[in-house]
Order: structure tokens, then C-alpha cells, then sequence
């Protein structure tokens, strides 16, 4: 029997998808604070994390969660942007399921999550560059890369959404916690860091004026004095 850790901020909610969810073979335990949600998170199979309850800071426990244990989280909340997506997956976040939702909705997240829905990766991979998330690890092909914590966010960030281009402020605000610097040269000496540790020269492209995004895989090469 899986089971599975609760936080909703809607009590009628609450009771219909609990009541669904035990009625379908699961085990579930409701919680609403914090230090539970993180110390009970070991136990379950699975944790459905409320993001909006004002009680619980939902992405901070979330990292506590990762920090302690590899359970899937699957995060839940009213707004559905794609900042609030990026948080929760440098968070941690398995999955995202935005409110309203019904028990229909959640078991199918439930069971992917779980592996029933067949495997969750938890490497992102990108030509000879691997990322492992849960874990903290970088590898270029089969060489460790030790990265600073500041330096593995932003790389994993960027890796995460390989097609998408991260401007100054999001990264600021995803990596530093800083909503409202609209530059920084602190991200150019991390990206330079990146560039030079992992010895690819397109692993990060700047794009300018903007921000950055992540180089493709076909377009990843081996760094060199001369490139």
C-alpha cells in the first residue's frame, strides 16, 4: 500500500481527494505544518506539497525534504507561471499541479511519480554533460566536475529547460533570491566559472540583452586554450 503525505490549504478538497485516494488503496496522512510535512516526509511514498499554505513556506520544505530523503514531491498551487514551474523544479518539485485540481487529476500525478507510470528519470543529460539533481553531481563524461552551490543551481536551472532563455532577473531571483536586480555581474562570473570547470565552451549561451540559456547537446564541444 503506497503512502501518501497530504497538505492542502482547502478543507473540502481536503476531504474529497483523501476519501478518493483511500478509497483507490492508499495510505494518507494529512499534515499542515511544516516541520512535519519535512520529518514524515522519510515515511511516504509519496509527498503532495500545498505551496500555498501560509504556514509553509512550500518550496523551502520541499528543499528540506530533497535534502533528506529522494521521495517524490509533487507541488501544488493557484498560480501556474512559468517562474512558479522553475521554482519548484529547482526546488526539488517531482511534479506540478496546479489548483483547481480533482482526485482524477492527482492520482494520474501520484502514480507517475511513483513509478507506476513508468521510470522517473533523475539525470538531465545533455551530450557528455550529466546532471544529476538529487544527488548534487556533475559529470562530463566520465569526469566528477565539483561545483560551488551557487554554480550547481544556475547549471541546473539552465539544464532543466534546455530550450528556454533565462533572463538576468529570473536567474537572480531563482538562484540568489534577489527579485529585483535587474543585472549582475555576479551571473557573468558564475557562467564563466561554469564555462571553464566544465571545459565546454557552448554549454551556456549568453544571449545578449537578455540573459542565458543552455547550449543543445549538438552543439556542446570539448574546450580548449585556443577555442
Amino acid at each position: 500500500m503506497a503512502r501518501i503525505l497530504y497538505t492542502d490549504d482547502d478543507p473540502d478538497r481536503t476531504s474529497a481527494v483523501v476519501t478518493s485516494l483511500r478509497q483507490r488503496g492508499f495510505e494518507v496522512s494529512k499534515v499542515d505544518d511544516e516541520s512535519a510535512v519535512v520529518a514524515w516526509a522519510p515515511f511516504a511514498d509519496v509527498v503532495v506539497l500545498d505551496l500555498d499554505l501560509p504556514a509553509l513556506n512550500g518550496y523551502e520544505a520541499c528543499r528540506r525534504i530533497r535534502a533528506a530523503c529522494a521521495v517524490p514531491v509533487i507541488g501544488t498551487a493557484e498560480h501556474d507561471s512559468d517562474l512558479d514551474r522553475v521554482l519548484g523544479l529547482c526546488s526539488g518539485l517531482s511534479a506540478f499541479l496546479p489548483k483547481p485540481f480533482d482526485a482524477r487529476q492527482l492520482l494520474q500525478r501520484v502514480h507517475a511519480a511513483s513509478g507506476r507510470g513508468g521510470p522517473r528519470p533523475d539525470e538531465i543529460v545533455h551530450g557528455p554533460l550529466r546532471v544529476t539533481p538529487q544527488r548534487r553531481e556533475v559529470r562530463v563524461g566520465e569526469r566528477p566536475v565539483e561545483l560551488t552551490r551557487k554554480e550547481f543551481d544556475l547549471l541546473h536551472l539552465l539544464a532543466a529547460e534546455p530550450g528556454r532563455v533565462f533572463t538576468r532577473r529570473e536567474i537572480m531571483y531563482v538562484v540568489w533570491n534577489d527579485e529585483w536586480a535587474q543585472s549582475s555581474r555576479t551571473i557573468d562570473t558564475h557562467v564563466s566559472s561554469l564555462r571553464g570547470k566544465l571545459g565546454l565552451t557552448s554549454v551556456i549561451h549568453t544571449v545578449r540583452g537578455v540573459g542565458f540559456r543552455m547550449g543543445f547537446a549538438e552543439q556542446l564541444r570539448p574546450f580548449s586554450a585556443s577555442a
